[in-house]
């Protein structure tokens, strides 16, 4: 997994490496990042992204300058078009700052909002699905909630933003934030009715997925029917996760699909309110 920005910036800073946080301070029109998008360039090395291509080359030249030259501050206003050769056709404005303690703390309490804010994916079960869509989700902009009650099930994953917990199901599914995704793919039929007969009573979450075929998806409808559910309720389920007419049932495969099908729904919203709060703090020092 790559480290968070602000803990390779803290290992340059220590190390009395001169480095430069890159930020996306401004995008308008078509453009490969949005703003609050960054990177820190060193000398001969570069963490995280600005949007690639010749917009990246040009931000990694001048941020190499600005370390030949000892620049502490500099801003870049890149119109993607013929001026760089990019045929987005949108214009970005690039803040380039040198890394300092100050840099490295607002950077690590940026990436502690933007966690905080990062849409809620709560995944049920550490079998061989469950753990490949966990490992799908881990590397995305999400706060995944793994559960099973197994602790030697959910060792070896080391993610920052994947939190584990052995405890009871049905608290965790009350305890999980409103707009959530949850999914449902336990080793027992009887506790993946019980998760998310819990998770369809609650009317806020975003998602809510139960691995299985169309028969587990018939059996549970008149399970939960037969207990006083609602159509409505059902409607909202989604079973099959990540159908897409695909023949394939090999655990990657499913993670993969089901992990796009999460992500259409929780990053469907406009999630760039912590983006541009960042940035207007970073202009203040430009």
């Amino acid at each position: 997994m790559s480290e968070p920005l602000s803990v390779t910036a803290r290992r340059c800073v220590h190390a009395g490496e001169l480095a430069i946080v890159v930020t996306v301070a401004e995008a308008r029109g078509s453009t490969p990042q949005a703003a609050g998008a960054r990177m820190i360039v060193t000398a001969d090395a570069i963490a995280g992204t600005v949007g690639g291509g010749r917009l990246e080359f040009e931000a990694m030249l001048r941020a190499r300058e600005m370390i030949a030259t000892n620049t502490a501050e500099d801003r870049l206003d890149m119109p993607l078009g013929p001026a760089v050769g990019q045929c987005c056709g949108g214009r970005v404005v690039l803040i380039l700052r040198r890394a300092d303690d100050m840099a490295v703390q607002e950077l690590a309490a940026l990436e502690r909002q933007e966690g905080q804010r990062a849409p809620q994916v709560a995944v049920f079960g550490a079998g061989h699905v469950g753990r490949a869509l966990v490992q799908a989700l881990a590397p995305l902009p999400l706060r995944v909630l793994w559960c099973d009650s197994r602790p030697e099930a959910l060792a070896a994953l080391t993610w920052d933003n994947v939190e584990t917990d052995t405890g009871d199901a049905l608290d965790l599914i009350a305890r999980c934030r409103p707009g959530a995704a949850v999914v449902v793919l336990t080793h027992s039929h009887a506790l993946d009715y019980a998760i998310t007969e819990a998770a369809l009573r609650r009317d806020d979450f975003a998602y809510v997925g139960l691995i299985g075929s169309q028969t587990k998806r018939r059996r549970f409808e008149r399970w939960f029917t037969a207990r006083g559910g609602h159509a409505t309720a059902l409607a909202r389920l989604i079973c099959p996760i990540g159908d897409t007419g695909v023949v394939d049932k090999r655990p990657p495969i499913i993670a993969a699909f089901a992990a796009t099908e999460i992500l259409r729904v929780l990053l469907r919203q406009d999630t760039g309110v912590a983006a541009n709060a960042q940035v207007e703090r970073w202009q203040e020092t430009v």
